[in-house]
């Protein structure tokens, strides 16, 4: 092992353990730096007064067979603490219908011709698109390409079905046939800003398409809360002699001959490294590497705004104070004719009943969400004024707790514990500059992000690259990663 390569991973979220126990697996000698006292980073999970909240991301996909953590699963040997859940979760529209994320394919064909009966046509061809989108993915998939390798490797898994795909490859979602009900454009827009983090007008069809059946290819509880697929993956290294080093923030990335040499964290120790890889967004990469930062990356970043943020309500709740028979997860849909996001459509996410490490008994973790644009809180802050800040982030409170209400009645009486977030909250946690969250809006598969940055030894992962947010997604591009880089530990 003394000649094998070092890899050094910067940050333990999904993405970044993943891959480390992938080249771990390779022979890699591997150590991960995380500034946090656990694991997850985005995908977290945080304990506050015996509840166990799941900090952003509340639901994982991507286990059912041929999905890209059922391959992690089989490759390193290790099973994951999840159990199905079906609905996935419940929309709740402005006029007070709902209708119901069903993971099973016939619930669901029956469910959304009854709330959108003339819709048929466009799931159709959804359906369709996505059927291809995920055939693809569940082979090696190098996209964007970079070498004429990745061009064989993507050549190799094409397949007659997948000539399907052409005619939609520069198209958007609402290319495809919408129903002429006005709240099903809502509807759309609502699925897509939480799984492609942009809404019809602008989602690549073949993205979108696969997003949208994100409920179909299986959501799971996560025993102890999401937080606990990063911590089976840093139990997974540290038992097969990795190294997982938590409260070391990572200061600066050093550079010698045009490679990443040597990882410095702010408690002074320095680590050697033959590569690295960070589990960061490209802003924060640019603020490791200083004045080395590679051009490309400089010009990327000063043509760039930001992605957007999140606010974010904790809520412990008495379970007594619940309807019975209650979905664990909603979407609620506000006011049709603003736009989403800032309270106007929310996610709210129930810990699962049976699952007693999450709450006090006789009480339910509570997770709601709300997209946010990072900028005006950072404003109130470097405007020092603290008033200004409180006095935006009590109205957002109650949005979402409101918008709760309509979709759980009794939930503003059930409440016992409320805690706040916001983009500055979650930058402090996190990390994350800005606090911002669920990386890019995946607009056009040809304005993709690769994992390289410019420098030959150094690639990013997590939700910073294609394919982009979600658990699954970040294991997809960590699967990427890690094959490229064992292949350059080979050469």
């Amino acid at each position: 092992m003394t000649n094998s390569p070092q890899t050094v991973v910067i940050g333990a979220g999904v993405g970044g353990l993943t891959a480390a126990a992938l080249l771990l697996r390779a022979g890699h000698r591997v150590t991960v730096l995380e500034a946090h006292v656990y694991p997850g980073g985005s995908a977290g999970t945080f304990y506050h007064q015996k509840y166990r909240f799941d900090a952003g991301a509340t639901l994982a996909g991507g286990f059912s067979p041929g999905g890209p953590h059922a391959r992690v699963a089989e490759i390193l040997g290790l099973e994951w603490p999840i159990r199905p859940v079906d609905p996935a979760w419940v929309v709740h529209l402005p006029d007070g219908r709902t209708i119901t994320q069903w993971a099973e394919r016939t619930a669901w064909a029956e469910e959304r011709r009854r709330v959108f009966p003339d819709s048929e046509p466009f799931w159709a061809i959804q359906e369709r698109l996505a059927g291809i989108a995920w055939d693809i993915s569940s082979r090696p998939f190098p996209w964007p390409p970079r070498t004429a390798r990745d061009v064989a490797t993507l050549g190799s898994g094409l397949r007659p079905r997948t000539l399907g795909a052409l005619p939609y490859l520069t198209r958007t979602m609402d290319a495809l046939p919408l129903s002429d009900d006005p709240l099903f454009r809502a509807f759309l827009d609502a699925q897509l800003l939480i799984s492609a983090q942009t809404t019809a007008g602008q989602a690549g069809a073949l993205y979108g398409s696969a997003a949208l059946d994100l409920p179909r290819r299986g959501v799971n509880h996560v025993r102890g809360g999401i937080g606990a697929i990063a911590a089976t993956l840093a139990d997974w290294i540290r038992a097969h002699g990795g190294e997982v080093h938590y409260r070391q923030r990572v200061a600066r990335i050093e550079l010698q001959n045009g490679r990443a040499r040597r990882v410095h964290t702010q408690k002074g120790r320095c680590y050697e490294a033959d590569f690295v890889l960070a589990n960061v967004t490209p802003w924060a990469l640019a603020d490791l590497l200083g004045h080395m930062t590679p051009p490309a990356l400089s010009r990327e970043l000063s043509q760039r705004e930001p992605t957007w943020g999140a606010f974010t309500l904790y809520a412990g709740l008495d379970a007594a104070a619940l309807p019975a028979g209650l979905a664990d997860h909603h979407q609620i849909i506000v006011d049709a004719t603003r736009p989403l996001g800032e309270g106007n459509s929310v996610f709210l996410s129930l810990s699962d009943a049976g699952d007693p490490s999450r709450a006090p008994q006789g009480m339910r973790a509570a997770t709601l969400s709300t997209h946010t644009a990072v900028g005006d809180w950072w404003q109130l802050r470097q405007d020092d004024d603290e008033s200004a800040y409180l006095a935006r982030r009590a109205p957002y409170a109650e949005r979402l707790i409101s918008a709760a209400e309509r979709a759980i009645p009794g939930f503003r009486q059930a409440i016992r514990l409320c805690l706040p977030g916001t983009p500055v909250t979650f930058a402090y946690y996190t990390g994350r500059p800005l606090g911002m969250v669920g990386g890019f809006a995946q607009k056009s598969i040809f304005a993709a992000r690769g994992p390289q940055t410019g420098i030959a030894n150094l690639w990013q992962v997590g939700d910073s690259i294609f394919p982009g947010q979600s658990t699954a997604g970040v294991t997809l591009g960590a699967l990427r990663v890690a094959a490229e880089v064992a292949r350059a530990g080979r050469g």
